[in-house]
């Protein structure tokens, strides 16, 4: 039994470690080594190495508040808040007083942002008023998770608050979405045109989908420069139009994980990925997204009573993989700075 691992890999992962970025071929190779191997381990043990160098150790937490459900009518062949899904058929807006409840109970628990999502008909307005109550009531940074914005939307959002945005470019995009992938770049260029930092993941990975289009799209995460990147899997509700594909193993995210970690180089100041396990944290992950409120992978109204994780969990598994979530946020360590 050989215990080396293949040359070509390894002046891959080299590479890597140099913080110097991966190709796509490269990245490509990667993607589809065994998992059971020794490349794989070596693969995660590389992009392991990189973020507890660049994040310093630290384990970030940015709370997930779906602040709205609706039977959204964009109908997205994988989210649960959808018309075709059948699941939620009223609106719902979570009041005021939960959304600061959640947001106040989250600053206390050591925090490090507020990701606010709405569905794809939420009122613009009402977003930014939510950003302006939040801003007023805790320190926490906050992150907006809506839909495609213009120049000055992005300015408004910035102007309420808000410090960074999520927002991808979906697996499938214009296939499982009615949304065009090259306006979703469009935003994503007005956030950092205006001063937002753009939050990322390369979601929601199925096995159906190609490793070039997963390679793809972590590339435009480098490209675009994401103050984040990572992988979640996509979580099939009962009743999915995606059953029929299955899920994504938490062993296999790992290693998507690691891949675009590679990929990322130095630019990231963390690499997530979702849902929460430990896994990815020894494949180059630091940062986990509890939530509560509305969730796209939930049938529960507010999935901090369903399938999300509460912070103290993500906390804890964290620090049993010897992450501290205890040390400041890389993603908006220098706001001070910025004032």
């Amino acid at each position: 039994m050989s215990w080396k691992i293949a040359q070509q890999i390894a002046e891959i992962l080299k590479k890597g470690a140099d913080f110097a970025g991966i190709t796509r071929d490269e990245a490509l190779l990667l993607m589809k080594q065994d998992l059971h191997t020794r490349e794989v381990c070596a693969l995660m043990q590389t992009a392991d190495q990189m973020s507890r160098e660049q994040f310093g150790g630290k384990g970030e937490n940015h709370l997930h508040i779906g602040v709205n459900i609706e039977p959204c009518p964009f109908d997205c062949s994988f989210c649960s808040l959808t018309r075709q899904a059948g699941i939620f058929t009223q609106k719902i807006e979570f009041s005021e007083a939960e959304i600061l409840a959640w947001a106040c109970a989250a600053e206390s628990s050591g925090a490090d942002a507020l990701n606010v999502m709405t569905t794809g008909t939420f009122s613009f307005e009402r977003l930014l008023e939510i950003g302006r109550l939040l801003k007023k009531t805790v320190s926490t940074p906050l992150v907006a998770n809506t839909r495609d914005v213009t120049h000055k939307e992005a300015e408004a959002l910035l102007s309420a608050g808000f410090e960074g945005a999520y927002h991808a470019v979906r697996l499938g995009e214009g296939r499982d979405t009615p949304f065009n992938p090259e306006k979703r770049v469009r935003t994503i260029g007005a956030f950092g045109d205006v001063g937002l930092r753009w939050m990322n993941c390369v979601e929601p990975v199925g096995p159906e989908h190609p490793h070039e289009e997963i390679v793809d799209l972590m590339l435009l995460a480098r490209t675009h420069r994401a103050a984040y990147s990572g992988v979640m899997r996509r979580i099939n509700f009962p009743g999915s139009p995606m059953e029929k594909y299955g899920m994504i193993t938490e062993l296999e995210m790992a290693r998507m994980v690691a891949v675009s970690r590679l990929v990322m180089g130095s630019v990231p100041r963390a690499h997530c990925t979702h849902e929460p396990h430990t896994a990815s944290l020894l494949a180059g992950a630091n940062l986990f997204f509890p939530e509560v409120g509305s969730s796209p992978r939930d049938g529960q109204a507010d999935t901090g009573k369903g399938r999300g994780r509460g912070i103290a969990a993500c906390r804890a598994m964290q620090m049993e993989m010897e992450w501290n979530p205890n040390l400041p946020s890389n993603c908006f360590g220098d706001r001070r700075d910025r004032g």
